[in-house]
């Protein structure tokens, strides 16, 4: 019998990270952030790892229009066009023969850890809306073996602005992804 993984899982904290024009080199307009929502048996240990059992949705590469510099109002699509209001899908990347997933991913961290899993989300849609300083975000989104994936989120979400560094801290090969578009 497979194994059962939380499809609606309830996320209780996390953050949204602030890129700015990231990919303007490459003629992409767009503001890029990228959204971390975690369940609430999940936390940080002193060495900032993260530890326990739960669901961790992490959403890479949002692109909004190039005036936000808060994660807007909306209903986000998983896309690869990149255009305002689309999330690019999960998948694996290969960077210097190494290879990393990028995109739009959900990780279930089990008690048995033989039943962990990174699992790509590939299609779908999630609405962000805020009212009196907190977030709600309600997710509708598919992995990549079809499988539902809702959860949803409501709380205040912190928000880092990354858009000084001058590298990110993921290694990935941009010009690989936008040549899909």
């Amino acid at each position: 019998m497979p194994y059962t993984y939380n499809a609606n899982p309830k996320y209780t904290w996390g953050y949204a990270e602030y890129f700015g024009k990231e990919y303007i080199t490459y003629g992409i307009n767009s503001n890029i952030f990228s959204l971390s929502l975690f369940s609430d048996s999940l936390s940080i240990d002193s060495t900032g790892s993260l530890i326990g059992t739960g669901q961790y949705l992490f959403l890479e590469d949002i692109y909004v229009a190039s005036a936000e510099t808060f994660l807007p109002e909306g209903t986000y699509k998983i896309d690869t066009t990149g255009l305002s209001l689309t999330v690019s899908p999960g998948k694996n990347d290969t960077v210097d023969a190494e290879i990393f997933p990028i995109g739009a991913t959900i990780s279930y961290y089990e008690e048995n850890t033989s039943k962990s899993k990174l699992k790509f989300i590939t299609e779908g849609t999630f609405t962000v809306t805020k009212s009196n300083g907190n977030y709600t975000v309600v997710c509708n989104l598919k992995t990549d073996d079809k499988k539902e994936l809702k959860g949803s989120f409501s709380a205040k979400l912190p928000h880092i602005d990354e858009s000084l560094q001058i590298q990110r801290s993921s290694p990935r090969k941009l010009i690989h992804r936008i040549s899909n578009f």
